[in-house]
């Protein structure tokens, strides 16, 4: 066996970094053993929270056995969002911006409060429900930006990255699939992102709940691909050369079919909503970093005018402006604009 342990994990991206949460399951095999479930450490929690799991998990990739661990969020986000920000195609700092306007890893945040309120930050960084990377054009499964709807991703994936961050720090020898490459060293550890639905009709549900049953079927998964071969074909799936390179910051998601890949670039997709001067699109972000986030419905104060609710990009500041002033609009906080409106 390639790797002595495997870890599964069913994230959650309900209430807080520090909240007890029966969506947070994980299970571990060790040895070619069963998948056995983890509790959370002694104390009043009854659930794990994502703080705690990720101190464990830090804990587990930094002793000297070979593991491989997989999480069921995103990992990084599609080339269009790459584009319309003005990021470098680099994961690192992917987590790193994204932490700035994302903080979901601070005390008492709620993914919900970056969406919106007042200091809704995450607006400067937002993405469209139909951007999808190439993985999940392949498996047929949803946008890290798909929020509100059943089995969605967005939520936990928002919540997850900025520990994805902190473990990146704390443990920089760690092997992350495939930004790192797609060869994991022998001996090592490594951590992938993992498609519960990919593995668990393969294993009878016994009497687990769906969220036990992701996870165990994550970890008993790795386990039994990594004696057959499944596993080592799966690190290193055939892929076009473009999507290849992309996937170096796009991510990958373990095991699923190559052969729906698509065999050209996306970096062509729409990742500016500016068509034919429609600069009051959500989305639309003007040359100074000032992106629209929606029409209030409120009368301007131009002729024939309304107001929109502007971001910031580069503060996160919200602020009203006419319609006919975004294109040329400047935050009123850190460029030098003029006030905003009320909205």
């Amino acid at each position: 066996m390639r790797f002595h342990r495997t870890i599964g994990i069913d994230y959650s991206g309900a209430e807080t970094a520090d909240s007890s949460l029966p969506g947070l399951r994980v299970y571990m095999t060790e040895c070619g053993g069963p998948a056995m479930e983890v509790g959370p450490p002694p104390g009043p929690k009854k659930y794990w929270t994502r703080r705690a799991l990720a101190e464990w998990l830090t804990a587990r990739l930094s002793e000297p056995v070979p593991t491989i661990a997989g999480i069921d969020h995103g990992f990084s986000f599609p080339d269009a969002y790459f584009a319309r920000h003005g990021l470098a195609r680099d994961w690192d700092f992917f987590l790193d911006d994204f932490h700035a306007f994302w903080p979901t890893d601070e005390a008492n945040t709620y993914v919900e409060f970056l969406r919106s309120g007042r200091n809704a930050t995450g607006l400067a960084r937002l993405g469209e429900r139909s951007w999808k990377r190439h993985t999940e054009i392949s498996c047929k499964g949803k946008s890290v930006f798909h929020f509100d709807v059943q089995g969605q991703v967005a939520k936990s994936t928002h919540a997850g990255l900025p520990f994805l961050r902190s473990l990146r720090r704390a443990l920089p020898q760690l092997h992350v699939w495939p930004f790192d490459g797609w060869d994991v060293p022998v001996g090592g550890s490594c951590l992938v992102e993992a498609y519960p639905k990919l593995y668990k009709d393969a294993y009878p549900v016994e009497s687990r709940t769906p969220d036990q049953q992701d996870a165990f079927s994550t970890a008993s998964w790795l386990r039994d691909a990594g004696t057959d071969g499944r596993l080592t074909k799966a690190l290193s799936p055939e892929l076009p050369a473009d999507v290849r390179e992309m996937a170096h910051y796009e991510g990958w998601i373990l095991g699923v079919s190559t052969a729906a890949a698509p065999k050209t670039s996306v970096r062509s997709a729409t990742t500016s909503t500016k068509r034919a001067g429609l600069t009051t699109v959500p989305g639309y972000r003007n040359p100074n970093g000032q992106i629209v986030i929606r029409a209030t419905g409120l009368p301007g104060t131009d002729h024939n005018q309304q107001v929109y609710q502007l971001a910031c990009e580069h503060c996160g500041l919200n602020y009203g402006a006419n319609g006919s002033d975004i294109h040329q609009r400047k935050c009123p906080s850190c460029g030098g604009g003029r006030p905003g409106l009320v909205y």
